[in-house]
């Protein structure tokens, strides 16, 4: 899988200076928590789930989430259970590409359970997303999975979701942090990325943000995101990779933009046409939110509704000017540091302060590309959506 690579090759030869690297759930740890991308949840409830997945690869999804908890009622887990079973196992036989696959799962017992049940198609299962974590909650789930795992000989990772009071609340944010960190630094090969619950912290306060407010206006939950990114997210070799939080909203439908799109500002030089009436159907709320998780050390986004896939996917692509930048900063010759004009002339580039900037700069590359020097995001969006 690639991100983007449902689109043409000679397309992606013109949106990209460096194409999206492939990969596979095999890839290295490290890789795939940079690759994850807009994460497409799904209640695992869905009677077409298998031709779900598929419709959306086709789309540009790398990784899904199935939801045997919030997205489901308490009397329909046992359903939901045997219908990821059924539809994994049509999966299998179809032998098809596929994305990262997740199972959000309530409780450490279903785990096992699980990977029993599933059989020979758990190959295709990526790992569990563990919902509520702290550290006395989240061990138990993360010893259930290292026992799935060396049971079944398949390699399972671990997305953790931050979202407990404990964590929100003041008075025990610090410990419950620090509990956190334990636990996944004693699991950290299993860890893949860390997920963060906006709408249960909201819940705590009976908040909820207005479309046109991203999670960084309700001050509550900034705090709350930027100091797990700060004892989680670092970037000294302990921190983990912190995902964006959830996107409510989906009243931008592909269809309302699309007759946009059949006029390709791609093709034809129509993009501020596109701009604004992506903005009039209030997708800028999405836009600014995506651009605020990355300016605040977010990567990847929990996504709800396949509109809201390409956008974090074309906000995740690294400029020409990022890309020129970071490939200065990081040549041998500069390991002394100093200091150094970027080749755009509208800048300094400091070597020592920039270099953790410049090397998950070119991870982002890696995984997203490198777009040409009058590639943006309107033209990767429109090329998304056109395929």
């Amino acid at each position: 899988m690639r991100h983007f690579g449902h689109i043409a090759p000679e397309v992606r030869q013109r949106l990209f200076h460096q194409e999206p690297c492939e990969f596979t759930a095999d890839s290295p740890a490290r890789l795939l928590s940079a690759a994850l991308g807009a994460t497409l949840y799904s209640p695992a409830t869905r009677p077409r789930l298998a031709d779900d997945i598929v419709k959306q690869t086709g789309r540009g999804v790398v990784s899904m989430v199935l939801c045997l908890e919030d997205s489901i009622g308490d009397e329909d887990v046992a359903e939901g259970e045997e219908n990821l079973v059924r539809q994994f196992t049509d999966l299998a036989e179809r032998g098809v590409d596929l994305p990262l696959l997740f199972i959000r799962v309530r409780a450490p017992e279903q785990i096992p359970d699980l990977v029993r049940r599933l059989g020979p198609a758990v190959r295709l299962l990526s790992g569990f997303v563990l919902p509520k974590f702290t550290e006395e909650r989240g061990i138990p789930f993360l010893e259930a999975l290292s026992g799935a795992e060396v049971a079944s000989g398949h390699r399972l990772f671990a997305m953790p979701v931050l979202e407990s009071p404990e964590l929100l609340y003041r008075e025990t944010r610090v410990e419950t942090l620090e509990g956190i960190a334990r636990a996944v630094d004693k699991y950290r090969e299993r860890v893949l990325a860390l997920r963060l619950g906006v709408t249960d912290f909201c819940s705590s306060y009976g908040l909820r943000r207005a479309p046109d407010m991203t999670a960084w206006d309700v001050q509550i939950v900034a705090s709350v995101i930027a100091d797990v990114v700060n004892m989680l997210g670092r970037a000294d070799g302990t921190g983990f990779t912190v995902t964006g939080p959830v996107w409510e909203y989906f009243r931008v439908q592909e269809r309302m933009f699309k007759p946009q799109l059949r006029r390709s500002p791609f093709l034809e030089g129509q993009a501020e046409e596109l701009r604004e009436a992506l903005i009039e159907h209030a997708m800028d709320g999405l836009l600014r939110e995506i651009t605020l998780d990355q300016a605040n050390g977010l990567l990847g986004k929990t996504c709800i509704h396949p509109s809201h896939v390409l956008p974090v996917h074309a906000l995740s692509v690294v400029s020409h000017e990022e890309f020129s930048d970071a490939q200065d900063i990081l040549r041998p010759e500069r390991g002394g540091g100093g200091v150094l004009r970027s080749q755009y002339t509208n800048k300094m580039n400091e070597v020592k302060p920039h270099r953790a900037w410049a090397e998950r700069t070119l991870l982002r590359a890696e995984v997203f590309g490198v777009a040409n020097e009058d590639i943006g995001f309107v033209e990767l969006l429109a090329a998304g959506i056109s395929g």
